[in-house]
């Protein structure tokens, strides 16, 4: 036995003696904690893109697109590879769906940095997008045959600026402005830069409008609306049960943005003040918590709508862009409850939405203060029946505007007023 080790073996050997076996066992798992913290600070970042697709905004040159004035169009739309759920690639292939409606050919284009066989990822389209008719190829292995590329985050922002024919019509469209995802740093920086690859920016609802504005004092050159999909989420009648209880909350868990932490911590204060109101968790399955809670894990739009109508009141945090929940909250006659956070407030402004302060004992007070008050099925029928943009005026909005772009002149391209004057 080496010198060092056996040094340690008497310490350890004298404290069991001195202080107990719990004193040892603290001492050890600190140190195999330390070790193991060391071993994953060795791990570099995640790189959401390959190397050779990083561009410089400042050194890109492409020739301009040329204006299309024949029929139908030809369109790439480019991703990651979806997993089922996905409420970002859901939004995304509605678009897709309305151009194909509209009579346009339309190819998905899978970018997976580590990978180049999309047919792997088809099944997945296929079974859990079953409306979209578009064919699938990799986006890596040649984006030709196409007149207007759509890009639809910023790796693939990167990847299309570099990567599309030339003279074909780019666009990129915005669901939520994205440095936002990182910490200031490498990351952070590649994300903005995507704003300013040339390609035609279309952001999805005017909170990242105005995020642009006030970050990069640029603007996109349009603004879709935020739309719901108000024929899955609705009233049911007659209810699921005779009166609504309890409330409900979709976790994800990896995703900082969306404030799992925040949300467990709010919850767990909730239930100390309405211990009789059940906690219902979808998407990840929540281990480890203080409290009960019942688990549904991933629900088809069908059953959500069930639970949702079900339930007095939703938890839906976000620290950027909204996320689709509470539309879908709101036309299910359920009270959605979100934190403040700056810019998002200006994009839903439904009387029916709670906003409180971004705490575990502001969130936890709002939802005691809904499930409280007098009225509930009232008030639930009251919520479901004010009218809300659908998905199907944010799809023609975007259609309407790649089709006008496509047959102009670059310089002559239409732009979506950002004051009041939003497609």
């Amino acid at each position: 036995m080496m010198p060092s080790a056996l040094a340690t073996v008497r310490v350890l050997a004298n404290r069991l003696r001195r202080d107990g076996w719990r004193s040892v066992a603290r001492t050890v798992a600190a140190r195999v904690a330390t070790t193991a913290m060391d071993t994953w600070d060795l791990s570099e970042p995640g790189l959401p893109l390959r190397e050779v697709d990083i561009l410089d905004s400042r050194s890109l040159g492409r020739p301009s697109p040329l204006p299309i004035i024949t029929g139908s169009l030809r369109v790439g739309w480019v991703c990651t590879p979806p997993a089922p759920g996905s409420g970002g690639h859901t939004t995304f292939f509605r678009m897709v769906q309305e151009m194909e409606e509209r009579g346009h050919h339309c190819t998905l284009f899978l970018y997976d940095p580590n990978d180049d066989d999309a047919g792997r990822h088809e099944k997945t389209i296929r079974r859990h997008w079953p409306a979209l008719r578009a064919g699938v190829r990799s986006a890596t292995n040649g984006m030709e045959g196409v007149d207007v590329i759509v890009a639809s985050s910023w790796p693939t922002a990167h990847l299309v600026a570099g990567r599309a024919p030339g003279s074909v019509h780019l666009f990129y469209f915005i669901q939520d402005y994205e440095p936002y995802f990182y910490p200031r740093g490498f990351l952070y920086a590649l994300a903005e830069d995507s704003y300013r690859l040339g390609l035609t920016n279309v952001a999805l609802g005017g909170m990242i409008a105005d995020v642009m504005e006030a970050e990069l004092g640029e603007s996109p050159q349009a603004v879709i609306p935020f739309g719901c999909d108000t024929d899955t989420y609705r009233l049911l009648t007659p209810a699921p049960r005779n009166t609504r209880s309890g409330v409900v909350y979709y976790a994800k868990k990896k995703v900082d943005r969306r404030g799992y932490l925040l949300a467990k911590m709010a919850l767990e204060r909730f239930h100390a003040l309405q211990p009789e109101q059940e906690i219902h968790i979808y998407g990840d399955t929540v281990t480890g918590w203080k409290i009960p809670v019942t688990n549904h894990g991933n629900l088809a739009p069908a059953d959500l709508n069930v639970l949702y109508n079900q339930t007095i009141a939703g938890l839906a945090i976000s620290f950027t862009n909204i996320s689709l929940v509470p539309g879908e909250l709101l036309a299910a006659g359920n009270v959605p409850v979100l934190n403040n956070a700056a810019f998002a407030s200006g994009l839903l402004t439904d009387p029916d939405a709670v906003w409180a302060p971004a705490t575990p004992s502001g969130l936890a007070t709002a939802l005691a203060g809904i499930v409280n008050a007098p009225g509930i099925d009232e008030r639930a029928a009251s919520i479901a029946g004010r009218k809300r943009l659908d998905w199907a005026d944010s799809r023609k909005a975007f259609a309407r505007f790649l089709e006008t772009s496509c047959a102009r002149l670059p310089d002559e391209a239409p732009r979506a007023s950002m004051r009041g004057g939003r497609l």
